[in-house]
């Protein structure tokens, strides 16, 4: 009976919450931009039992994402895949943004679709970000979704000058996530797979941290203080949501979104952000 593999990709604060549950009894293999980072959380997941390998990874180079996929089969049956990476609008320019959190998106899903086991599945962790504003227009919505990965930045919609700022990249990208889990849930469930994505708001994360003494301070502030929950979440809150999506009692759910930001996006509907 070949070994299962989980892939964590993104070694911070939530992918390695969630890698502690997907990880279980499965071989992992984590994966990062940062070695530092990843080699430390490596070592750390080693200590609790876990049989972990390391890669380090860009997850905007395809060529990279190929390899790790294949990496990761040779270790056995490819049966939970989780994508935890990305940068934020505070760390990149709207280029790099653009390039890692939905191209870089957009290539692990076309390649451990590529090779994802029977009965596994897989979990993008997206952003809040993704559900505010007004939304794109229809037209804009399905080239995001279907558009061949390699000719996805070659979109009008998405030159850089077009966007705006690393901001507006972080949001498109993010609605960009959700739409094209949806898509690669057809594919997917061809190899008899499923794949969700899970769209937290403010999780308190060495990153939120920094933010909160940042230029944004304020904004998130106010939208913790407006929220119904009227706090940040934790990453074992984010685990947690995400092992029911990737476990057997999700068997049910795929091509789904869920939005898990106590309260945020539902404060601005009703006007009071």
């Amino acid at each position: 009976m070949a070994a299962e593999v989980a892939v964590i990709i993104g070694s911070g604060s939530i992918g390695v919450a969630i890698g502690r549950t997907a990880g279980v009894g499965r071989k992992v293999v984590l994966a990062d931009y940062s070695e530092e980072t990843m080699n430390a959380a490596a070592v750390q997941l080693r200590g609790e039992g876990y049989e972990v390998t390391t890669h380090a990874i860009d997850i905007s180079d395809h060529d990279a994402v190929a390899a790790l996929a294949d990496t990761a089969t040779s270790l056995g049956d490819v049966t939970r895949v989780v994508l935890a990476a990305g940068v934020s609008p505070v760390q990149a320019t709207t280029e790099r943004v653009l390039h890692v959190d939905l191209l870089g998106t957009a290539y692990v899903l076309e390649e451990f679709g590529r090779v994802i086991a029977p009965g596994g599945s897989g979990i993008v962790i997206s952003s809040m970000a993704g559900h505010m504003g007004e939304g794109y227009p229809r037209d804009v919505e399905h080239a995001l979704a279907y558009t061949a990965t390699g000719e996805l930045l070659d979109l009008p919609f998405l030159a850089a000058d077009t966007v705006g700022d690393s901001g507006a990249a972080y949001t498109l990208a993010k609605r960009g996530n959700a739409l094209r889990v949806q898509a690669a849930a057809v594919t997917w469930g061809g190899r008899g797979a499923r794949i969700n994505s899970l769209s937290p708001g403010i999780i308190s994360t060495p990153l939120a941290q920094d933010e909160m003494s940042g230029p944004f301070a304020e904004g998130y502030r106010t939208m913790i203080r407006t929220s119904a929950a009227g706090r940040m979440g934790t990453p074992a809150e984010v685990a947690a949501t995400a092992a029911f999506l990737l476990g057997p009692e999700g068997a049910f759910i795929t091509g789904s979104d869920l939005l898990m930001d106590g309260g945020v996006i539902a404060a601005m509907r009703a006007g009071q952000l």
